[in-house]
């Protein structure tokens, strides 16, 4: 008995319902297979699901703390997508991240004699001027010599955050705690507060910002239609006389610099002085949010604030069920997997060979 074979068929157009449920249904399949590893640990999934979304949105508290997570998530988030849609794979957004976490307090703890509005705008624009520069080096090397982004960023993200580990173990450690974390900043460069008695502040406002910043540029734009020619076909967009290695460049500064700035709000807004565990994996986070939200602004800040549920709730999860908290981990990884099998068949679609 021969086993039936299938091929896959390029699609001409597809449907549009298609297009807009692709990451509804990439989240509910993830949460269906989550729910099989929590029945495989004797959990029942409905109440986990529960305390998960109750422990982000349940109560105000709850909700601010979700807020104050979306806010790098929607900033690696947007970075890696503006990357992304001139194909300039940008794996890279963590280490660009400390790259802006790192320059933004060197300058907070100088403590210049600066107003506070002044000092503000410093050490974002530092933080983005980190991320961009870290974000250049291999853009330039991927538009010049067409070495491998993908492997060039992803290095990088080790070498800036052994930088970081390096200056917070020797010169930079507290010299009052002894703890491998910096002193604190200059209060003239804290976030304000959005929300009394919470930690909510000013970067959830640059992170919006973020989000139309990206659908003006990509959709709007002279360099967005630049952008989207180079990441749909280099040779055509080459025909047409836009310079591909110009766009490449420009994107990966941008790029850089919208993760560096999630570093920026989370040493002025959230800790106050650099750390070592800056970030939980934001900028790899970042990636998923960015081929969940198809690399759409608006798809993104969806993506986002779904992850920042799911990474807030999972705490509660955890606490109430006695559930590990890596659960949240592995809820990001198995819909990273789902969405991209999701977009193989929004290119292709399966027919069995007769």
């Amino acid at each position: 008995m021969k086993l039936p074979k299938f091929k896959l068929e390029r699609r001409s157009t597809p449907p549009l319902w298609f297009q807009v449920l692709t990451p509804v249904i990439a989240v509910a399949i993830s949460l269906v297979i989550s729910a099989i590893f929590l029945l495989l640990i004797h959990k029942n999934p409905f109440t986990a699901f529960y305390y998960m979304f109750y422990g982000a949105i349940g109560t105000k508290f709850a909700f601010k703390e979700m807020l104050v997570k979306a806010t790098p998530l929607l900033l690696t988030g947007v970075a890696v997508a503006i990357a992304f849609v001139a194909k300039y794979w940008n794996i890279g957004a963590e280490g660009q991240l400390y790259a802006g976490a790192l320059a933004a307090t060197w300058v907070g703890i100088m403590n210049l004699p600066l107003p506070r509005a002044i000092y503000i705008l410093l050490v974002i624009a530092v933080g983005f001027g980190a991320g961009a520069i870290w974000s250049l080096i291999p853009g330039y090397l991927k538009a010049k010599f067409k070495v491998d982004d993908v492997v060039t960023t992803l290095l990088m993200n080790y070498i800036m955050i052994y930088i970081v580990s390096a200056l917070l173990n020797g010169p930079w450690r507290n010299p009052k705690t002894m703890y491998p974390e910096s002193i604190t900043i200059s209060q003239n460069a804290f976030f304000p507060k959005l929300l009394p008695h919470s930690r909510v502040h000013m970067g959830l406002i640059v992170a919006i910002l973020a989000v139309l910043f990206m659908y003006f540029l990509v959709r709007r734009t002279k360099l967005g239609f630049e952008i989207r020619a180079t990441g749909t076909n280099p040779r055509a967009a080459n025909f047409l006389g836009i310079n591909t290695i110009r766009a490449i460049i420009l994107v990966s500064i941008i790029s850089g610099g919208v993760a560096g700035l999630a570093g920026v709000g989370e040493v002025c807004g959230v800790h106050y002085h650099l750390i070592q565990e800056i970030s939980p994996g934001y900028g790899y986070s970042g990636i998923v949010i960015a081929m969940l939200g198809r690399l759409n602004a608006f798809g993104v800040f969806l993506a986002a604030i779904y992850f920042a549920i799911i990474i807030t709730g999972a705490q509660m999860m955890s606490r109430s069920m006695n559930i590990p908290p890596y659960i949240a981990d592995v809820i990001q990884g198995v819909t990273l997997i789902v969405m991209l099998a999701m977009l193989l068949l929004f290119e292709y679609r399966i027919r069995r060979e007769k």
